[in-house]
């Protein structure tokens, strides 16, 4: 469960939540061309139907996420996908909740931006495989970054939480462990394709600075 309920956050950590949302969705959103689209559309879906699909774990249940697969194909875009497949989400199957629509953005949002940060680095490693690697890597830090951010923002909120709490971050061990996995084959496949799709590592970036070529839209 990384997605919070509407009811259960206390106002000053809902109200703090929309706020960063906001200002992040403006960061996310700047200069965004209408060639990127049909992309972030594409990671929408995708993150609004894996989300859907629940497996209950205890009094909680875990889903995928697929913030880590968005962060490496969409980087700092990311952020928008998550909180337009969230919004959809809350508005026609109640699925989390509309006054913790911020909350919940945040919790895998920046762990996409997380991420995309991690599979920015991948030329450092001198390997064909250095995009499944970073891909798998990227993919598991950004579930278990969400999930220790529901943890810890259920712990502030009182006792009642606790048990929850501690169970959240146990019961995505092996949604980290799927999500490594499913990320990394798609990043190694993406490479070999469509190389295209995934977002630029920081040495084509440097690159692009020393030619005096454009700025890449995510730097």
């Amino acid at each position: 469960m990384v997605h919070i309920s509407d009811g259960v956050l206390p106002m000053t950590m809902i109200a703090a939540g929309f706020g960063f949302t906001i200002i992040i969705l403006i960061y996310s959103l700047r200069g965004m061309q209408a060639e990127e689209v049909p992309k972030i559309s594409l990671i929408t879906a995708a993150l609004f139907v894996a989300s859907l699909i629940h497996f209950p774990v205890g009094p909680t249940s875990v889903h995928l996420i697929l913030n880590g697969l968005a962060g490496i194909m969409l980087g700092r875009r990311a952020y928008a996908s998550v909180f337009v497949a969230l919004t959809l989400q809350a508005i026609f199957f109640s699925h989390g909740g509309l006054t913790t629509l911020g909350v919940n953005a945040f919790n895998i949002g920046i762990p996409a931006f997380l991420a995309w940060k991690i599979f920015e680095h991948r030329r450092m490693l001198d390997s064909p495989k250095r995009e499944v690697v970073f891909g798998g890597l990227a993919a598991g830090i950004a579930v278990l970054a969400s999930a220790i951010f529901v943890s810890l923002e259920l712990m502030a909120t009182g006792e009642a939480f606790q048990e929850i709490a501690i169970l959240v971050i146990a019961a995505h061990l092996p949604v980290i462990l799927i999500e490594s996995l499913v990320a990394g084959a798609a990043a190694g496949f993406l490479a070999r394709v469509m190389p295209q799709m995934l977002v630029p590592g920081m040495q084509k970036t440097m690159n692009s600075h020393q030619s005096g070529g454009a700025l890449n839209e995510w730097s």
